[in-house]
């Protein structure tokens, strides 16, 4: 699949388009280690030709991750920001505002990958709906973004009146705070059926965040409340 330019966004949309794109260059487009292990984990083998998308590929670190891991599907990356200089001639990107649909064709990948990427975006059922066009029938989504159920974010909430990592520190990158709860009434309405939950292990303590509760109590503490962000699965009836 050759690459796709972005479409120029017309006058009167310039100046969102640009607050999107400089929000997703305040973010620099990569995601945490424990938390690209989680949707890997989550992943699981990929057999030889099935289509993978990344959806908000950012700078290419998870396809990056699975290219050095002998992966033998079709890999495809798309986002906001430009292709990463990097990246292999024969790999797709498509830069395209994931807030709108992408120019991508309906039924194309087995897998889509999206790590912290929806709470980025205006509308979470908008992006259920473009992951259901996005797959084939049997189809899978591999969904990370922050859990506003964990012990931190819990205190942040009752102290501060917001989920932790939706603080004016992180705004206006992140825009979309969502439960297990929301995620599940979303992916449902979109036609996901199997949608389950799973967590990264890997939560800052309050006030201290670069000092994690896994290091705290030599991996003890593991799970919902101890874990800063959550990861969905979800699949499309064949």
């Amino acid at each position: 699949m050759p690459d796709v330019p972005a479409s120029p966004p017309s006058s009167a949309e310039n100046l969102l388009y640009q607050r999107r794109t400089e929000a997703a260059a305040a973010s620099r487009g990569i995601s945490s280690e424990p938390i690209l292990d989680a949707a890997l984990a989550a992943v699981g083998r990929m057999v030889p030709g099935v289509a993978l998308l990344e959806f908000g590929a950012g700078t290419g670190d998870l396809l990056r991750r699975l290219m050095n891991a002998g992966c033998k599907g079709r890999l495809t990356g798309t986002d906001i920001l430009p292709r990463p200089s990097w990246l292999p001639e024969e790999m797709a990107w498509v830069q395209a505002d994931l807030n709108q649909t992408t120019p991508l064709p309906g039924r194309s990948f087995d897998v889509i990958i999206s790590t912290e990427v929806i709470e980025h975006l205006e509308n979470p059922r908008a992006v259920a709906r473009e992951f259901a066009r996005l797959l084939r029938p049997g189809g899978r989504v591999v969904l990370t973004t922050p859990n506003q159920e964990s012990i931190r974010s819990f205190l942040s909430l009752l102290i501060t009146g917001h989920f932790v990592a939706f603080q004016n520190s992180c705004y206006p990158a992140h825009i979309t705070a969502l439960l297990r709860k929301d995620l599940q009434r979303i992916f449902a309405e979109a036609g996901f059926h199997d949608i389950c939950f799973g967590f990264s292990d890997h939560g800052g303590i309050p006030k201290l965040p670069w000092v994690t509760w896994q290091q705290a109590t030599w991996g003890l503490l593991r799970g919902r409340l101890f874990s800063d962000n959550l990861v969905m699965q979800a699949s499309l009836p064949l």
